[in-house]
């Protein structure tokens, strides 16, 4: 039997909650107008417009290379992304809390502007920290998330050997399946994810063949380039927390 184990990663495409943050970073402002509370954010036009290229992306490969199974955050600018993206392929659509996006506490709807300005001791808090461990009031830090996602990547790997899955969560969860699957150490997390922020509707993937894990693509948004309809978006990486 094959026990090759395809896990893929997919980043949401642009919500309207990512509209708004670079409108306020733009514009200097301490808040992101954002009136939905964290698990309702949609997506963009764009956003729809990259879950509808991705999906094209999908419906062209090999039918052996498509997932067995699709997993996605609750959060429905995840959800939104799952459904359109794989609408078609008759596959399977299962939500897991644990693929959410990382919590930030008293933090959220804040710039970095917005934090200092609001929560200068915070600010001083995660700088002693790190962004690795520094954990908002009320949030979670990366650890926590890289504590979630064991398990999910752990029953992965018990229960669907030689099987491709699918998931559709967020830059942080994208970030954290590479931290585990690569076995990263923390200075090499964090130099990578700010030399290459996690693009909306980007597709990751990692295979693993005789026990050892190889990453296969990581953060391609060749669907989106290729799209007139849609383009790539991402934001710089994010120094909120």
């Amino acid at each position: 039997m094959d026990d090759t184990l395809w896990i893929g990663v997919v980043r949401h495409g642009e919500s309207t909650a990512n509209v708004a943050a670079r409108s306020a970073a733009h514009d200097r402002l301490d808040l992101i107008d954002v009136t939905e509370r964290e698990a309702d954010v949609p997506l963009s036009d764009l956003g729809r417009q990259q879950a509808e290229s991705l999906c094209r992306r999908l419906k062209g490969v090999a039918g052996d290379e498509l997932p067995d199974l699709v997993v996605t955050s609750p959060f429905l600018r995840a959800r939104q992304t799952a459904e359109i993206a794989t609408g078609d392929l008759g596959v399977r659509l299962r939500v897991d809390e644990r693929l959410r996006d990382r919590d930030l506490g008293v933090l959220d709807l804040h710039t970095v502007q917005g934090i200092h300005s609001a929560f200068p001791e915070e600010a001083e808090r995660r700088k002693r920290h790190g962004k690795f461990y520094y954990r908002p009031p009320g949030g979670e830090s990366w650890a926590d998330v890289a504590l979630r996602l064991r398990a999910v990547l752990r029953e992965i790997e018990q229960d669907r050997p030689g099987r491709r899955v699918l998931l559709f969560a967020h830059d942080v969860v994208v970030s954290m399946v590479r931290y585990v699957l690569e076995d990263l150490e923390e200075q090499a997390l964090i130099e990578a994810a700010a030399d290459s922020p996690i693009a909306n509707a980007s597709l990751s993937s990692w295979i693993r063949s005789g026990g050892a894990w190889r990453c296969e693509m990581f953060n391609d948004v060749g669907h989106l380039e290729d799209d007139p309809a849609a383009r790539p978006t991402q934001e710089p990486a994010d120094d909120r927390a």
